[in-house]
């Protein structure tokens, strides 16, 4: 469980706060008793966003389909992957 702290708490103990979550234990932080935010290192928040360096999935994707024209390349992704099952599926009931 984070360290949890008041925003008037934290507002007078910041420096110490961003050293605790600097060395990577995050800090919640509470208005009347109920959380309401997270502080976390830079590198836990890029992290949870999928990004390395700033550059996330979406960005990367983008930079390989400019890269690599898999239409020209002869790739086929249902090829490789498959048709969609069209089946049913299995009986289920509530």
């Amino acid at each position: 469980m984070p360290a949890q702290y008041s925003i008037a708490e934290a507002r007078d103990h910041l420096a110490r706060i961003v050293h605790a979550v600097e060395r990577g234990k995050p800090v919640e932080l509470t208005r009347r008793g109920k959380p309401v935010a997270v502080l976390v290192s830079v590198n836990l928040y890029r992290r949870s966003r999928g990004a390395k360096n700033g550059i996330g999935f979406v960005q990367k994707l983008m930079e390989f389909r400019k890269k690599h024209n898999l239409d020209a390349e002869g790739f086929d992704l249902l090829e490789v992957i498959g048709p969609r099952d069209k089946a049913p599926g299995r009986e289920f009931k509530w």
